[in-house]
């Protein structure tokens, strides 16, 4: 596609309604694997944020403690840079504890294997990942996400925090963007 998508239209992949109940499913399966255990839960900024937030909101377990990081391999281009930037690190000790990263879309797996490794090497009690989107046709590294909300095998996707050059986050539902 480049870095002058040139967009024709959207097409709906995940409508609003069909993400809002996917994601309690998997907030009843993040409460089933941890019941009242604490449970440190970080947003992988920008994308995960609207997934992160509903989920956290669905989750009946009330000892779960809130963090963020921010990673950045896009930019504003629709192909991965190569290498990932670590912005932002959490504030959280999650030495000892169970740590669930929540994340807007694993493509390459670039992003993901990289959190995996740095948090990993901080040695959380268990380290798990749930994502709105499970995408496998840029998959490049080993990642495997322990909660999914949806899997999908292609499409450049936007919405719902997904982004293009950091457009059409606010979407309610999940798109393809259609390039003319």
């Amino acid at each position: 596609m480049g870095e002058e998508l040139r967009i024709k239209d959207l097409r709906v992949v995940f409508s609003a309604e069909q993400i809002a109940a996917r994601v309690r499913e998997v907030a009843a399966q993040v409460d089933a694997c941890y019941g009242e255990e604490t449970l440190v839960v970080v947003c992988v900024l920008k994308g995960g944020f609207v997934f992160f937030s509903d989920l956290v909101r669905c989750l009946q377990n009330r000892n779960v403690e809130l963090d963020f990081v921010r990673l950045a391999s896009y930019g504003k281009s629709d192909v991965s840079s190569g290498h990932v930037i670590f912005s932002k690190d959490v504030e959280s000790d999650i030495s000892g504890k169970h740590v669930l990263i929540v994340e807007d879309i694993v493509d390459s797996g670039r992003s993901m294997r990289f959190l995996l490794d740095q948090f990993a090497a901080r040695r959380p009690r268990s380290l798990r990942l749930a994502t709105l989107v499970d995408k496998h046709e840029r998959r490049q590294n080993t990642v495997k996400a322990d909660f999914i909300g949806f899997s999908l095998e292609r499409g450049f996707i936007v919405g719902y925090g997904l982004d293009y050059a950091e457009r059409f986050r606010a979407l309610p539902g999940v798109y393809e963007i259609i390039p003319e």
